[in-house]
C-alpha cells in the first residue's frame, strides 16, 4: 500500500522503515564508534564525582532521606549524566551536519517528519541507556547500589533520554554554529540539571526555590529515577510521570513541527 504526500507517491507505504531503521543505525553507530569517549568517559566522570564528594565530604555527612549519602547521591549523578550525553547525541549529531553542510543527506532521504524524529531520539534513547546501565553497574559493584523499584528506573531513564534528545534535536536546528550550541548546553541544560536535587534534597531548599523545583521538568526525571533505584523521593512518581510525559509530548511536537516545515534546516 502507499500513500499520497505533498512530495507525490511514497514507494515505501505508510512507514518507511528501511529508512527509519538505517537512520537509527547511523546515529548509534555515530557515537559507538567513538564508544570510549560517549560511553566509558561518563562512567569514569561519574566515578570521579562519587570520589570528591567522598574525600571533600566524607563520613561527618549524616543521612539524606534516611539514605546513606553516597547511596542518595548516586542516582542523581547517574541521571544527570544520561541527561548531558542524551541531550549531547541529538544536538552535536544536528549542528554537525549543518555546520558541515551535509545536512541535505538527511533532507533528501524519503523521509517523513516522524521517521526523522524516530531516528534521532532512538540514537539518543540507546545512549542513554547504555551510560545508565554502565554507571548502574559500576554503582552495585562498588557501592553496592541496586535497584529498588528496577521497572521506575527503567521508565524515567528512558522518558529522560527521549526529553533530552527533543531538546538536543531543537537546539541543532536552532543553532548555526557550535558557539550557538555550546551556550543552550552551559547555560540552560546544565543549569537545570544542578538545580534540580541532583546533589541534595530539596527539603532543604527555601519554599521559593522548592515550587520552582515542582516545574522543572529535570527534578521529576532525577526524582524518579532516585525512587528507582533507592527507593525514596521527594515527590509521587506518578506525578512525575505525568509532568515528564507532558514535557515530552510538547518537546516531541515541537520537534516534529520544525522537522516537517524545514525551520532553519532548508534555508
Amino acid at each position: 500500500m502507499s500513500n499520497q504526500t505533498g512530495m507525490g507517491v511514497r514507494r515505501f507505504g505508510w512507514v518507511n522503515w528501511l529508512g527509519t531503521w538505517t537512520l537509527i543505525r547511523r546515529e548509534v553507530r555515530r557515537f559507538m564508534n567513538v564508544w570510549s569517549q560517549t560511553v566509558m568517559a561518563p562512567l569514569v566522570n561519574a566515578g570521579l564525582l562519587l570520589m570528591v564528594f567522598t574525600i571533600a565530604i566524607g563520613p561527618q555527612r549524616g543521612d539524606v532521606m534516611g539514605m546513606p549519602f553516597m547511596t542518595f547521591l548516586t542516582p542523581g549523578i547517574l541521571t544527570m549524566t544520561v541527561i548531558q550525553n542524551a541531550f549531547a547525541n541529538t544536538s552535536s549529531s544536528l549542528a554537525s551536519a549543518k555546520v558541515q553542510g551535509n545536512i541535505v543527506d538527511t533532507l533528501m532521504p524519503p523521509l517523513s517528519a516522524a521517521e526523522l524524529l524516530t531516528g534521532y531520539i532512538s540514537g539518543a534513547a540507546v545512549r542513554g541507556f547504555l551510560v545508565a546501565v554502565v554507571i548502574a553497574i559500576g554503582a552495585w559493584l562498588f557501592l553496592g547500589v541496586g535497584m529498588a523499584n528496577p521497572l521506575w528506573a527503567v521508565i524515567f531513564t528512558f522518558l529522560g533520554s527521549v526529553l533530552m534528545g527533543g531538546l538536543g534535536l531543537i537546539a541543532g536546528i536552532f543553532a548555526n554554529k557550535f558557539d550557538q550550541l555550546s551556550a543552550i548546553s552551559n547555560f540552560l541544560v546544565t543549569p537545570l540539571a544542578f538545580l534540580s536535587g541532583t546533589f541534595y534534597s530539596i527539603e532543604a531548599l527555601p519554599p521559593f526555590l522548592q515550587t520552582l523545583c515542582h516545574i522543572n521538568p529535570f527534578f521529576y526525571i532525577i526524582d524518579g529515577v532516585r525512587f528507582g533505584m533507592i527507593g525514596v523521593s521527594d515527590s509521587s512518581p506518578w506525578v512525575g510521570l505525568g509532568v515528564v510525559m507532558v514535557a515530552v509530548i510538547v518537546t516531541l511536537w515541537i520537534c516534529w513541527r520544525w522537522l516537517n516545515t524545514g525551520y532553519r534546516l532548508k534555508s
